[in-house]
Order: structure tokens, then C-alpha cells, then sequence
């Protein structure tokens, strides 16, 4: 029987290049998982095109998921509230807010004295 030493440099050599496979294998993976989304994506936009109502239903629901969280803040253009008639939910979801933070303002900015 004999004692093989690796030498150091090969061991970090060897170690750099299982990372490098794994590292690999990883975006791989998350390259796939992106073309799966995106296809499932595709396959919901196709839904929506000929039913305007349920894309707007989605869109409420997704403005819902995002307002339900504890401080969230949402950003969403004059133009998407309108097409969707939700002048009056917007205004409604902002007083729930207000009234779960206890702010009697109906927001945080600042009233002048």
C-alpha cells in the first residue's frame, strides 16, 4: 500500500471546480424554473385576453394580497385605479389603513400647523 499526498494546490484546484459545478447546476435550475413561470404566465395572459373581468378581478386580488400586509405600500398609476373603477376601493382600502394604524389624518404625511 502506498500514502498518496494530494498537493495543496491540486485540492484547491479540485475545490474550485466542484463549486463551479455547482454553482452551475444552480443557475441551470433557476433558468428552468424562470422558463416554467414564464410559460405559466403566457398560458394566464391567454386566459385573460378574451375575459376583462376576471383580469380585473385578478388585478384587485392582487392589489388586496399586497395592501393586507401590516405597512405595505403600494404605488399604482391614476391610469390602472380608473380603467378599473376602483376610485372608490382605493379610497376605502386607505381608510381601513387608517383606521387599523389609528391615524385619524388617513396618512402619514404631515399636516401643517
Amino acid at each position: 500500500m502506498r500514502d498518496i499526498v494530494i498537493p495543496v494546490a491540486l485540492q484547491d484546484a479540485m475545490s474550485r471546480e466542484a463549486q463551479a459545478s455547482r454553482e452551475k447546476q444552480a443557475r441551470i435550475i433557476l433558468g428552468q424554473a424562470e422558463m416554467e413561470i414564464a410559460h405559466s404566465f403566457e398560458e394566464a395572459a391567454k386566459s385573460y385576453l378574451h375575459n376583462p373581468t376576471a383580469l380585473h378581478l385578478r388585478a384587485m386580488n392582487m392589489l388586496y394580497e399586497g395592501l393586507k400586509e401590516k405597512g405595505a405600500l403600494m404605488l399604482i398609476p391614476s391610469s390602472a385605479v380608473e380603467s378599473m373603477g376602483m376610485g372608490g376601493l382605493m379610497g376605502a382600502a386607505a381608510l381601513r389603513q387608517s383606521t387599523l394604524t389609528g391615524d385619524p389624518g388617513g396618512g402619514d404625511l404631515k399636516k401643517d400647523a
